[in-house]
């Protein structure tokens, strides 16, 4: 008995989650709606963040001891990464910023063309995950300006964090809506 019920949850569990993988394929590699554009600039832009704060986390664990910077006045990617602020929470800020990129991948890969009224969470999850990485790079970013210590690394990385964030809302509103309309 228990058996049948936990096989009855699983099938509607997929049924929701699981769409058609044929379906899937052709939305993600050849779908040309916005919200797919926006996905995929996503993925693009979590990627270019993912590899402005290596370098940083390299530093930030001892992996090498030094960061370029450009030759203007102000910038000191060394003294700002190894800054206190920058392991406040007791680990490098830079080894939480790469596996944070790296979850809007799947996130943004999740679902097909519509997914904003077949499954309408999954935007807003993204959009609410992407709001708090943009504020918290907003914090480090006024830490920077404050201690006027900047890092070329960690501007790229809050950039990032802020567009990913802006390509998120489209669709995240796209599923509000939905969701109101209560055809879910």
């Amino acid at each position: 008995m228990l058996a049948v019920r936990i096989r009855q949850w699983y099938t509607q569990f997929a049924m929701i989650v699981r769409e058609e993988p044929i379906q899937l394929r052709r939305d993600l590699q050849r779908g040309t709606t916005t919200h797919l554009r926006l996905r995929r600039g996503i993925i693009g832009t979590s990627v270019a963040g993912m590899a402005a704060m290596v370098p940083v986390t390299m530093l930030q664990t001892g992996l090498i001891h030094h960061l370029p910077d450009p030759p203007v006045k102000g910038f000191h990617s060394d003294a700002a990464n190894s800054s206190l602020i920058a392991y406040k929470f007791g680990v490098p800020d830079g080894a939480t910023s790469i596996p944070s990129f790296a979850l809007n991948i799947p996130v943004a890969a999740f679902g097909g063309a519509d997914r904003a009224r077949t499954n309408p969470l999954v935007p807003l999850i993204a959009a609410g995950k992407a709001a708090i990485n943009a504020t918290a790079s907003a914090w480090y970013f006024d830490k920077m300006r404050r201690g006027k210590k900047w890092c070329p690394y960690c501007i790229a990385g809050a950039v990032s964090s802020l567009a990913v964030f802006l390509l998120t809302l489209p669709e995240a509103r796209s599923a509000w809506t939905q969701l109101r309309s209560g055809k879910v």
